[in-house]
């Protein structure tokens, strides 16, 4: 296998969601409700949405992960095959990873995951993290218990490592080894008081030569090369209907323009309008911007 074989291998962030669109969020306490939408199970969480934005933009693209033999592993794995994407499946006992997202009127989501699907023992084999990282020219971590195991591996590897915290709060130990090992970090800005503190501090103590935190429709703070700057937010191209999938959507297009060799800044640029169009898509949908699309926005949202 040579390192051309894959541009990009996600390793994690498998599974499956059931969304419910409910009137209002926090939902305040009732017997029961009418969900005049529906109620919607598919495959997609992170790691899947990553993998499917990264491909959408003509990326060669591999994601791993546990799954199981259930009804719910069938879903990730036709979505995979229908995408085109490859996937390599080390099987589960527990299950495939469940969540359920509640989405309120204005596109935010309450996620709520089903923790009995994995253990913390559980591992991705070695040989074949070594196997499939050395074959690709970058590794995207999702935060699960496995991809820590991983970590380790992945490092001796020697191949450029990205992951997303998600809304760390800049204090969970969970969350160093992934931010320290990383060479690209992505973060939601959610719950830090300080984002300038937050991602001086991933640089300083680990390998990241850039840290993004996303800011939703207030943008985006990028340190590269010990600067901080501002990235304005992209207007959506159509009604913000579900935030869910935005920042996987960012990452994605924001490794696109990484690997091609744009300058941080542009990356970043890239990430927004994926993420702004990520916003107009259903959680029920997996319709990721394509590599036209995304340049062709970028080009009008230069001028």
């Amino acid at each position: 296998m040579s390192r051309t074989d894959t541009d990009v291998l996600v390793l994690g962030g498998a599974g499956v969601d059931t969304i419910v669109y409910v009137p209002e969020l926090p939902l305040p306490y009732a017997d029961s409700y009418m969900i005049e939408d529906g109620i919607r199970t598919r495959a997609g969480q992170t790691g899947d949405f990553v993998a499917l934005g990264l491909s959408a933009l003509g990326l060669r693209t591999h994601h791993l992960d546990l799954l199981g033999d259930d009804p719910e592993g069938e879903l990730v794995r036709a979505l995979h095959r229908e995408k085109g994407i490859a996937l390599t499946a080390i099987p589960q006992p527990a299950g495939t990873k469940r969540a359920v997202n509640l989405v309120g009127p204005d596109g935010r989501r309450l996620s709520l995951y089903d923790t009995s699907r994995s253990h913390a023992d559980d591992r991705l084999p070695e040989a074949t993290v070594r196997a499939l990282a050395e074959s690709s020219r970058h590794v995207h971590v999702s935060i699960t218990q496995p991809c820590a195991h991983a970590l380790p591996v992945l490092r001796e590897t020697g191949v450029p490592l990205s992951t997303d915290l998600h809304d760390w709060d800049g204090e969970n130990p969970y969350h160093e080894p992934f931010a320290l090992a990383a060479d690209i970090v992505f973060l939601s800005a959610a719950r830090l008081t300080d984002p300038e503190r937050t991602l001086r501090r991933i640089a300083e103590r680990g390998r990241a030569q850039v840290v993004v935190a996303t800011a939703g429709a207030k943008g985006a703070h990028l340190l590269a090369d010990g600067e901080l700057t501002h990235v304005p937010p992209v207007a959506p191209p159509a009604p913000v209907v579900d935030s869910n999938g935005a920042g996987d959507a960012f990452a994605a297009a924001f490794l696109f323009g990484h690997l091609a060799g744009e300058p941080p800044l542009r990356c970043a640029l890239y990430g927004a309008v994926a993420g702004a169009h990520a916003c107009t898509v259903p959680s029920t949908e997996t319709a990721a911007i394509e590599r036209d699309g995304l340049l062709e926005h970028a080009a009008q949202v230069d001028h």
